[in-house]
């Protein structure tokens, strides 16, 4: 019995030694889908935003196994818009994770849209097999996705050897955080993910990305001529965009406008660099300032569409401005009017050296200008109170973004997510902010859609309670992520402003035919159901004071909430004024 025991026991000692030595051969390997996981990891980029498929099922599920956070969506363009102003909230690019072929086209709006705003994303798809594609062979999901990508993003890069995704993934962070921030296009083939290399070799291929975006220091002669410029001006005006809120250089930029004495203008997403009550902040005073200021200085602004070019008559008599462009791309001057004082590199940097040059003997504006601007700015708040004070049923738009006016100034620390057409256009100067990167919306393209993405990246990325502002119209878009944020249970409020279509509910069809005008939904929609289908919260709101108590409710409990905010159908107009830019519309009918 003696001897059977230590056979047994040699037999169990030899069949664990093969089992251990087994156990470490499969050690010694690994293969491309811990790869492209490691490879994330140690560059801090720890969530992924996505849809599950082929061939990156397994990715998703392996990097959720080692760690990560994986936010699964409801379809690509919602987690490609979440990726993105993941990557405006942290610096750092946020990744969106694709099936190929279609799954990759739901991303791409996505990520041309960061690219545009100047967001760090990286789209990383799934894809077919080289040789295939490239002979049109008829592969699953065929499609030469590197080529589509690379006019509509920073920089498009394929990945087809394991031993290389660690420079793949490194040349893609530093693309898309160095120099002027955008979206990349990270492309691997369903192959590279299965193949397998010895484990010391591929952890040695990882490359950890040092010093990814590096600052740019301006010209000392640069600053000097702004600082000449803004010396010499009689009505100054510095306007802060969102670039001034992602260079998160906050404290230089309140030192700057607060030291130089000048009023500030900031766009949509720059509201919050400095509170919007802030003495020297001329938001209430848009169209007197550009108008009638002399010498303008762009922080983190571009001279588009949404600053009407930089010319006609919003900004006064052509000639009548001299322009401080402060900007990392150097291309960006000039682009629509002669920038007299350019001032090329990181925000941070510039805004250091110009407040070098701002000494005790820098001159304040001249009084003239800065009481014109104060009395402008009152005269216009007085004007708005009485409608932000309006207590009807149904609600117009102002009397309900009167009562998130009011929830945002008591809880400053929320974020505001806005998106829509009256909704947006009205809150951007309605809803006063408080803090930076507080608010996000639809920024450079104005596009739909977004609010759903934004608002569950917001959440996961801060932690932060979330009000989410949506039209009916620009809801509709990404609905269906209430199901994403109830999953999660995710603290997002969303406020959905309901008269019942697209600028208002009570246009007609012109011919009397059976079918609605094409700008009307169905009446009386109940978006909260959908919302209480999904297991969140769903609130029906008739008047400013229900609204108010249901929006304190969701934002104190934390709870994944919809309020269906009832609006006059009658309410609202076309946005931004479109009819009167359609020579159709002037044509008599006959």
């Amino acid at each position: 019995m003696a001897d059977a025991a230590v056979k047994t026991k040699r037999e169990t000692t030899t069949a664990q030694g093969i089992d251990a030595n087994a156990a470490k051969a499969e050690q010694e390997l690994t293969d491309g889908f811990h790869l492209v996981i490691e490879a994330l990891k140690l560059n801090g980029l720890n969530t992924i935003y996505g849809v599950p498929g082929i061939p990156i099922t397994d990715f998703g599920r392996m990097a959720q196994a080692e760690g990560m956070r994986v936010i699964s969506f409801r379809h690509e363009q919602n987690a490609g818009n979440a990726a993105a102003i993941a990557g405006f909230l942290t610096k750092k690019p946020g990744i969106c994770l694709t099936v190929s072929a279609p799954g990759f086209l739901n991303g791409l709006t996505a990520l041309a849209n960061a690219t545009t705003n100047c967001f760090p994303m990286i789209l990383i798809s799934g894809s077919s097999e080289r040789e295939i594609v490239d002979l049109q062979q008829g592969d699953y999901e065929e499609l030469d996705q590197l080529a589509i990508a690379k006019p509509l993003c920073t920089a498009a890069f394929r990945v087809l050897h394991a031993a290389d995704i660690g420079i793949g993934v490194a040349r893609a962070i530093r693309a898309a955080v160095s120099g002027r921030p955008g979206g990349v296009y990270l492309d691997l083939p369903a192959k590279l993910f299965s193949q397998v290399m010895d484990a010391e070799a591929g952890a040695k291929s990882l490359v950890k990305v040092i010093d990814p975006a590096p600052a740019q220091l301006p010209a000392p002669a640069a600053v000097k001529r702004a600082l000449d410029v803004l010396k010499g001006a009689k009505r100054p005006l510095i306007i802060l965009g969102k670039g001034a809120a992602y260079a998160q250089a906050d404290d230089q930029i309140r030192a700057l406008v607060e030291k130089s004495g000048i009023p500030f203008l900031p766009m949509s997403m720059a509201k919050g660099l400095l509170p919007d009550t802030h003495p020297q902040c001329a938001g209430a005073a848009r169209s007197t300032v550009l108008k009638d200021s002399d010498v303008v200085m762009l922080i983190g602004a571009r001279l588009n569409w949404l600053l009407s070019h930089g010319k006609g008559k919003n900004w006064g008599e052509p000639g009548s401005k001299k322009f401080i462009q402060v900007d990392i791309e150097p291309k960006e001057m000039d682009s629509n009017v002669e920038i007299v004082a350019p001032l090329v590199g990181d925000i941070g940097s510039c805004v250091s050296a110009l407040l070098e040059g701002i000494d005790g003997k820098w001159p304040a504006p001249p009084a003239d200008w800065t009481n014109a601007v104060k009395t402008k700015k009152e005269e216009n708040i007085a004007k708005m109170a009485p409608k932000l004070m309006k207590n009807s049923a149904p609600m117009d738009f102002h009397g309900a973004l009167g009562v998130l006016r009011t929830v945002i100034k008591e809880r400053p620390d929320a974020i505001l997510v806005n998106e829509g057409a009256n909704t947006l256009d009205l809150a951007r100067g309605v809803i006063d902010m408080y803090q930076p990167r507080k608010r996000l919306d639809v920024g450079t393209w104005g596009i739909m859609g977004i609010g759903m993405g934004f608002a569950v990246a917001a959440a996961v990325e801060t932690g932060k309670p979330v009000l989410a502002v949506e039209g009916d119209s620009a809801f509709g878009f990404s609905g269906m992520e209430v199901e994403t944020i109830c999953r999660y249970k995710l603290p997002v409020c969303i406020v959905i402003f309901n008269n019942n279509g697209i600028y208002r509910g009570t246009d007609v069809n012109p011919t009397g035919g059976p079918d609605v005008a094409t700008t009307v939904f169905v009446k009386g929609s109940r978006y909260d159901k959908m919302m209480e289908a999904c297991g969140g919260v769903g609130v029906h709101v008739t008047t400013p004071d229900e609204l108010k108590r249901a929006v304190d409710a969701a934002m104190d409990s934390g709870k994944p909430t919809l309020i269906n905010a009832v609006i006059d159908p009658a309410a609202g107009s076309e946005s931004g004024r479109i009819g009167n830019l359609n020579p159709q519309s002037k044509i008599r009918k006959k």
